[in-house]
């Protein structure tokens, strides 16, 4: 059975996003979505503002589109000879389908303007064509209802919103609650190794894992093992498609996880500056298979052990025991 094209929801749109500023390929956003490549391709061309992707304005495009198809009958009715031409070879004794006249248009004759079979259907099954739907072969007056249920695509499955997550999260008073996020390799590598990141709120303590890709998997296992055996409460993660799997995250180390509101990455603004100590080792646009988690290891070791003035000129390190988090 042919898989029927479904278009693409707000969340793929936010997916989208997010993935391109992370200078992701469209195949590798595609592999993420489950999508075809051209899909995407198609609705970063078309739907873009000033060659920029924005999710909100997409979905404005795209809506404006699909009104402007609904009124595709227009073309042939507001044209009496085009009009004419397609009764008279959909009824007797021509008998010609959409399909047929459309394709007549196209490869045959110039004089009339080119239409397609989906406006002669359209124009059929408008209150100006249905007179003339006797003539088709089915004899159907509208267009036919499929009948099979379409589930929504869901991205990210019960994903808990940043609002339920515990007011004692917000004042960085109490150790143990922490933000996530990742860090990719630079597109023109091609490369799929990624950097999974984590940061203490309280102490501002690291911990980063290489993973090999991007799949909701690599970064699941990669989380369970920084925080195991460390005080941890709450995880707070981006909308990104590698954190699907946050049930099993909650399943393996306890840690209740929360997701911020779509486009607003500023809510877990703690590890976002992480990432930025990070690509003083990691440059942006690296390929990350080059460096090995001994390296990794190093760098946050050094981040770890940084003065900050955010803990009074003590290190993460030297906060995180004296709170007890490892």
């Amino acid at each position: 059975m042919v898989k029927q094209f479904t278009g693409l929801s707000d969340a793929e749109r936010s997916e989208i996003s997010i993935l391109l500023k992370r200078d992701c390929s469209l195949r590798e956003i595609a592999t993420a979505l489950s999508r075809s490549p051209n899909t995407i391709s198609y609705e970063i061309k078309t739907n873009s503002v000033h060659g920029v992707y924005d999710p909100l304005k997409a979905k404005a495009k795209s809506q404006v589109s699909r009104r402007s198809r609904r009124y595709q009958w227009r073309k042939i009715e507001h044209d009496p000879t085009l009009r004419d031409f397609i009764i008279e070879h959909l009824a007797p004794p021509h008998h010609w389908i959409p399909d047929a006249i459309a394709g007549y248009f196209k490869h045959e004759q110039t004089e009339l303007p080119t239409v397609g079979k989906d406006q002669v259907y359209a124009w059929l099954y408008s209150p100006y064509g249905q007179p003339y739907c006797q003539y088709l072969l089915s004899k159907r007056y509208r267009s036919k209802h499929r009948s099979e249920s379409k589930t929504d695509r869901v991205m990210i499955p019960d994903r808990p919103a940043i609002t339920e997550r515990p007011p004692s999260v917000e004042d960085r008073k109490q150790a143990g609650h922490w933000e996530g996020d990742t860090v990719v390799s630079g597109k023109r590598t091609r490369s799929k190794v990624a950097l999974a990141v984590v940061q203490e709120r309280t102490t501002r303590l690291i911990g980063a894992t290489l993973i090999p890709d991007l799949k909701p998997e690599s970064f699941a296992v990669a989380a369970n093992g920084m925080l195991h055996n460390k005080l941890a409460h709450t995880l707070t993660l981006d909308n990104g498609i590698e954190n699907k799997q946050h049930q099993s995250i909650t399943d393996a180390t306890g840690v209740q996880v929360y997701f911020c509101a779509p486009y607003s990455s500023h809510q877990k603004g703690g590890v976002e500056h992480a990432n930025k100590l990070l690509r003083r080792y990691l440059p942006k646009g690296c390929d990350l298979g080059t460096y090995t988690q001994t390296q990794v290891d190093d760098f946050v070791d050094r981040i770890n052990r940084k003065p900050r003035r955010c803990l009074g000129y003590k290190s993460a390190l030297q906060c995180a025991r004296k709170k007890g988090i490892i």
